[in-house]
């Protein structure tokens, strides 16, 4: 990937900077998406919430953030990454104070909607920054580590959290990360060059949606990215830490430093595609071709864990988080099948329906264990027929990936988008 023809190419220590900023408000993001898990047994014992109500208000945060994607793809190519961060960022503070001051899961379910819609440009704006500014050397490494800079804002969700919770509070937590984005709205508008002018062609805009829905490879990809890549999120960022407490008896301390396990693995494991895709792709190994190739490692795991049940602690769910990140590669691959004027929205696209897979299943699982608990179901069997659904609709959306794949080879039609 190069730079358009009217890039602004950046010095190496002017792209460090920028980089920095967006990177320090994706750090943020990250954090308060993953918080709910190391918060959970407070919100459970301080405001009486149950599975379905906890599982709502992990999901909020990515209703707010799915209902984002079109627009946010339309508005990047319209006005420009740097003013449309800014007015989200905005968003992200105003969540976070009411986030701090809410009274009553209402007000807490809008705040964390407000959340998730204010944050939902913290990674597509710095990466469409980046192919205008950065030399094409420079732009590969740069979203590698902006993933990066995101796993080490969940990893710092778990136990810097749990440690600063004496301190100041769940409230207090989401009134300092309201301040520090404010600060990263600062440094984005201090060290960022202006926005280029872009045109504005609504039409086409809408148009190219329609071509993106129709594509043969967002076809066969969709239901992994809802099902497979939200649920990995939905697991991260929510019910692996319920899991850690309710199934196998851990405390919140100790859940937190399960998650951390996690989250440090994940980081582990992104830092590890990045410097390993270069070479793969080289030798013929792309994304899809991997995904297609490890996917019943994913699956094994999680027979494992539904298997073992209270004996399934941290180490079998960072095995099973290193390998679903595989799916991850799903999104570039997704990027590179559409020409350059339709990859920003059809990764705005692929974004709707992980973060809707993830509202989705955040949400469906509280219920559904709710519904086991109040039919007289033991907490851990609960626990193990709803993630044993979770595992049939991930082994399903695998079986279409290649199922469909091997169909659209067989019968090749002409891709609508063109790629």
């Amino acid at each position: 990937m190069s730079a358009a023809p009217d890039a602004v190419i950046l010095t190496r220590q002017q792209a460090v900077w920028v980089f920095l900023a967006f990177a320090f408000a994706y750090f943020f993001s990250a954090l308060v998406r993953a918080v709910t898990a190391t918060l959970a047994p407070i919100f459970s014992a301080e405001l009486g919430l149950d599975a379905g109500q906890l599982g709502l208000l992990g999901g909020a945060y990515f209703l707010g953030f799915a209902l984002m994607q079109l627009p946010l793809g339309s508005a990047l190519d319209r006005w420009g990454a740097k003013r449309v961060l800014l007015s989200f960022l905005a968003l992200a503070v105003l969540g976070c104070l009411a986030f701090a001051l809410s009274g009553s899961l209402r007000q807490l379910l809008l705040a964390r909607f407000l959340i998730g819609a204010g944050v939902s440009a913290c990674l597509m704006a710095p990466l469409t920054c980046f192919r205008r500014l950065f030399s094409s050397a420079l732009q590969l490494r740069a979203n590698a580590w902006m993933l990066m800079s995101g796993s080490v804002g969940m990893l710092a969700s778990t136990l810097p959290v749990q440690w600063l919770l004496p301190v100041l509070g769940w409230r207090g937590l989401f009134m300092a990360v309201a301040l520090l984005f404010a600060l990263a709205g600062g440094l984005i508008a201090w060290l960022v060059p202006p926005d280029a002018r872009v045109s504005s062609q609504p039409q086409a805009s809408v148009g190219g949606y329609r071509q993106v829905f129709a594509h043969p490879v967002f076809v066969r990809m969709a239901p992994m990215g809802f099902f497979v890549y939200g649920g990995m999120v939905a697991m991260q960022s929510l019910w692996i830490g319920p899991w850690l407490t309710q199934v196998t008896g851990r405390s919140a301390v100790g859940a937190a430093q399960g998650l951390f396990l996690v989250n440090l693995a994940m980081l582990v494991a992104f830092l590890s595609w990045g410097l390993l895709m270069p070479r793969l792709i080289r030798a013929g190994w792309a994304g899809e071709r991997l995904i297609a190739l490890a996917w019943p490692a994913n699956v094994l795991c999680l027979a494992a864990i539904v298997w073992q049940g209270p004996e399934a602690g941290p180490s079998l769910w960072t095995l099973w988080c290193v390998c679903a990140s595989v799916v991850t590669l799903g999104q570039p691959a997704l990027g590179q099948a559409f020409p350059a004027a339709l990859a920003g929205r059809a990764l705005s696209a692929f974004n709707l329906l992980i973060f809707s897979g993830v509202f989705t299943l955040q949400w469906t699982i509280g219920l559904g264990l709710d519904a086991l608990l109040a039919m007289g179901w033991p907490v851990v069997q609960a626990y193990r027929l709803v993630f044993g659904l979770f595992m049939a609709v991930c082994t399903l959306s695998f079986l279409w990936l290649n199922v469909v794949g091997w169909l659209q080879r067989r019968f090749p039609s002409e891709a609508p988008a063109g790629g």
